[in-house]
Formats: C-alpha cells, structure tokens, sequence
C-alpha cells in the first residue's frame, strides 16, 4: 500500500535516536533506527493504521492503543512515547510549514474556546468521573496538581504538604484575610491555608464531584464556618479578596480567555492585594496540547508559555513580583501517581472498563514525559497590586518556620 511506502520512508529518514520494530497487520516485520535505546516493539493489528498515522499522527497513536488496534512489545508504553519524543525533539520545521502551524494552533484555540456553558461540561468530563477513582491514584491529601519535592526522599504526602506551606508563605497571609481559591478541586489547599494561617477562604468548582467532598471535609475538619465552597465560574465571582490563589487551573481557562482571567484576578484583589498563580507552562515558544489529551483528557485545555501569559499580565494592571519555575518535580508527582493507580488496579477494575484504564495509563505516562523528554514545566506567577506588598528578596520564604 502507498501509505506503507510512505510511513516506510518517513520512519527511515525520520529515526535518529534508539530502534523501532514495526509489524504490520498482514505480519510483515519492519524495522527502523540506528539501534541503542530506546528500543521499542509496536504491532498495528489495524491495516488502515498507517495512512491515519500519517493524517493525524498524535490522535491516531493515543485511540489506536486505548482501542487495542496497535500494542506494544511488554506493554511498554513509556518506551514507546520517549522513542517519539526523542526523534521529533530539535527538527526544524521549514518557514512555510511554521507559519501554517501557527495559523492552525490559534484557529484551534478558538475553536476550543471555554465560554461558562462550555467550561462546566469541559470539568464534568474529566473530573466528574468517579471520586473513589482519584482517591486510587492520588496521595491522602487527594491533591490533583504537582507536588513540591524539596528533597529527593520526600513521599508524595511530605510533596503535597511542602507545596501547600509553600504557596501559603508566598501569599504573605495573615489572619483575617479573605482568600479566594480559583478551581478549588478537593479543597484540601483551602482548608489547609483556613487552619494554618487563621485565613477565611472561598473555593470555586465547576466539578459537582469536587463540590460535594470539598464541602465534606470541610465538616469533618469544622472549618465549614471559616472556608466556604461554590458551585460557580470564577467569572462570576464579585466579592473582594486580600488574596488570590489558583493552582492547576489556569491550563483550563483557554487561550482565548487569558486576559479575561488575569484581569478577573485584578479586579477581585484589594489595593494592597497578591495572588499566587501556579500552572502548567511551557520554556518553548507557544503551541498547543496534544490533540489527543485535548479530546479525550482535558477538552479545552491550553498550556501558555511564559511569553503568552506575561502578555496578558502586563494588560492586567498587576505587578509581577516574583516567578518561579519548578524543573522535575511534575514528572515524579505522576510516576508516583501512576505507581498507585496500577497498585490498586483491581478496584480500578470494578470501576472502569479495560479501554478506560488503558487511557488512564497512557495519559499519566504521556504526561509525565511531557515534562521530561518535552517542554513543560511549572510556573509560579507571584503577582501585587501594590509594588510594596511582597518583600524585595526570597529570605521569608526560607524562613525555620518553612523548612
């Protein structure tokens, strides 16, 4: 077939790093690289995969394997997508060839645009799944975001805590203050800052699994009268707050609602305000997320890079006081996820069907080298009102009381 010649080709010229061998529905074997690591082994079990792969790669590859119609040699999924990474990483496309990619990733953004009707069917499909389902994944704290790992030896819940008193002493609270957590998730951020800091919270979700459980531990950690929890878009929030913290959250507003977001925050901070925005960016220019994550993960989702959200920042009238971006410490929260989720697999089992679990896996191995063999990472926006409010060096962040 025409499209077995032409994949051929792709893959023999295409292939700089590790080996790849290929067989193919009529079970004929082919293979391709200079050999070393890493070495891989995929079986198309579909005859029409190859001239899919070549119209829509990255969202032929993901459906091809949740589907069962391409495997893996030992199921090694990491393997396979660090071979992909490794040999797409660094090649240069030709100026024609860029130009249209930029003209499409922003006709896509568009597309995906996150409107308040869009944005709560968006969250519902992701994290309105299964609240025992996370609870098979993630660390006690059930915190869905990256963990902080200030030593290696850290567990996931040492990582989780040493995030939250990060982000609590980069918010300079005192107690009394009015906080608003923007995408709350399980609330457990909120009620942490509400008992450390003496702080009053507001939490917003679109996520009605998320609402229930935050308004859950809420009462069992009697603090239902100091940290409260919405059902609301972060739009339609009117309050004034002494602080503002959003944390995973931003990578689902949408390129195009960027400015809105930013200038939302200004608004809803007092004269003397600092928000703390933490989220998943990019050290590469601008482009947009897997077409596979964006259709079967996160629908809307956009992950800026630093010259994309600094952009909209500068319009916001807020003041950038410090950024922080975090290097490693996303990769391990997922393989620490990942560990759990395949440790509990048999009530994963009871829950969800064979095709969902091999999403679920391909998704936190894809993601975890995203950041690794890609170009993600975590930035940390510290942002004032005032040029005053947040002190001119790091020291009170490493204070005894932080380590």
């Amino acid at each position: 077939m025409i499209s077995d010649r032409v994949l051929f080709a792709l893959l023999r010229h295409g292939v700089r790093a590790g080996r790849i061998d290929l067989t193919l529905a009529d079970g004929s074997e082919h293979s391709f690289g200079p050999g070393g690591e890493p070495s891989v082994g995929v079986v198309l079990h579909d005859p029409d995969l190859p001239r899919r792969f070549l119209v829509r790669p990255d969202l032929t590859l993901g459906e091809a394997y949740v589907d069962g119609r391409m495997t893996f040699r030992d199921n090694d999924i990491r393997s396979f997508i660090t071979f992909l990474l490794r040999n797409v990483r660094g090649r240069k496309i030709p100026a024609p060839l860029a130009r249209f990619s930029s003209c499409a990733r922003w006709a896509r953004s568009w597309l995906h645009a996150n409107h308040l009707g869009i944005a709560q069917r968006n969250v519902a499909h992701h994290y309105d799944i299964s609240s025992e389902l996370y609870d098979l994944f993630l660390d006690d704290t059930k915190q869905y975001t990256c963990a902080y790992f200030r030593r290696p030896d850290m567990t996931l819940e040492e990582a989780q805590a040493a995030k939250m008193a990060h982000i609590g002493a980069k918010l300079l609270l005192r107690p009394g203050m009015r906080v608003l957590d923007i995408g709350c998730g399980f609330g457990t951020l909120a009620l942490t800052l509400a008992r450390d800091h003496g702080v009053e919270v507001v939490g917003v979700t679109l996520s009605e699994v998320q609402l229930a459980e935050a308004r859950a531990r809420a009462q069992i950690a009697g603090l239902d009268g100091q940290v409260t929890f919405r059902l609301t878009d972060y739009r339609a929030v009117t309050d004034s707050f002494d602080r503002v913290v959003s944390v995973g959250m931003m990578e689902h507003v949408g390129l195009p609602h960027l400015r809105t977001y930013f200038q939302k925050v200004a608004d809803l901070l007092t004269a003397d305000g600092v928000a703390l925005i933490h989220y998943i960016g990019r050290w590469s220019p601008p482009a947009a997320i897997s077409p596979w994550f964006n259709k079967y993960i996160f629908p809307g989702a956009y992950c800026p890079s630093l010259s994309e959200a600094s952009r909209v920042v500068e319009k916001s009238g807020l003041i950038l006081a410090d950024l922080e971006v975090w290097r490693g410490h996303y990769e391990r929260t997922l393989q620490e996820w990942l560990k759990r989720f395949d440790r509990n697999l048999d009530r994963v089992k009871q829950l969800q069907d064979d095709r969902f679990i091999r999403m679920w896996r391909y998704y936190l191995q894809s993601a975890e080298l995203s950041f690794s063999e890609a170009f993600l990472v975590i930035h940390q926006l510290q942002l004032s009102k005032a040029r005053g409010t947040v002190p001119m060096t790091r020291d009170y962040l490493y204070s005894a009381r932080n380590t």
